[in-house]
């Protein structure tokens, strides 16, 4: 069986309530829900929270709830991958045995369903991998990256400058938006960023980070152009 997860905690700093907050005219949170459910992948579908306010928020959305992370994973400091490991725990213990998990971030309104079904498809049909997670371009060449120092402006990589872009390794990030992988592997704690991976590569007018206020504004204007372009206005 297939089990979602979606780390969803109540207390964002720099966006005051950021998995809740309304984002063009519904829950941040809502979008990952949404796509989870419409993708038809997931036999059960939780979001790990312990905000109240979330979790009864995703009940409206179709998600469940079956427990509320303890206050020691819903720090600052907490990485994905303990989170995911106690979702799955916690499932397993409530006779819920999950083959492959898939975390999907509460951030990720751009997610697409057909992105998910090719994660899991990829990484079911290769048994040397572990995981499949959502990549994308950065936009500008990071051998031209640029550092500020005592008070000019100076190259990284002062070698790679004189060279042609098309003469430069194109270079990925990830996503932010979805992690496969098999549920043994989140649990024995394997390396996301490894050779047993599987890169789903996402057209970047896809992706966007939701970190900041700025980035959260950019997210909305992408949003609206992506809608009014699908609808061909």
């Amino acid at each position: 069986m297939n089990l979602a997860v979606i780390p969803a905690r109540g207390g964002s700093k720099r966006i005051p309530g950021k998995n809740s907050k309304m984002f063009c005219g519904k829950p941040l949170i809502a979008y990952s829900i949404e796509a989870a459910k419409n993708s038809g992948l997931f036999d059960k579908i939780i979001v790990s929270t312990d905000s109240d306010q979330i979790a009864q928020i995703a009940k409206d959305y179709g998600a469940e709830i079956p427990f509320l992370r303890p206050v020691d994973l819903s720090d600052d400091f907490t990485g994905t991958t303990p989170v995911v490991q106690h979702a799955i725990k916690e499932m397993q213990a409530r006779g819920t045995n999950p083959r492959y998990t898939c975390c999907i971030y509460a951030t990720a309104p751009f997610i697409q369903i057909s992105a998910l079904q090719e994660g899991l498809q990829r990484l079911t049909s290769d048994s040397l991998k572990h995981f499949a997670f959502s990549v994308t371009s950065f936009p500008f060449p990071i051998q031209r990256a640029l550092k500020m120092q005592n008070g000019g402006v100076f190259p990284f990589f002062p070698q790679d400058i004189p060279k042609r872009s098309q003469d430069l390794a194109e270079a990925y990030h990830d996503a932010g938006q979805f992690y496969w992988g098999t549920s043994e592997a989140f649990l024995k704690g394997i390396p996301t960023f490894s050779e047993t991976s599987i890169p789903i590569v996402l057209p970047r007018h896809l992706v966007q980070d939701i970190d900041t206020l700025e980035d959260w504004v950019r997210a909305e204007l992408m949003y609206k152009a992506f809608i009014q372009f699908n609808k061909g206005e």
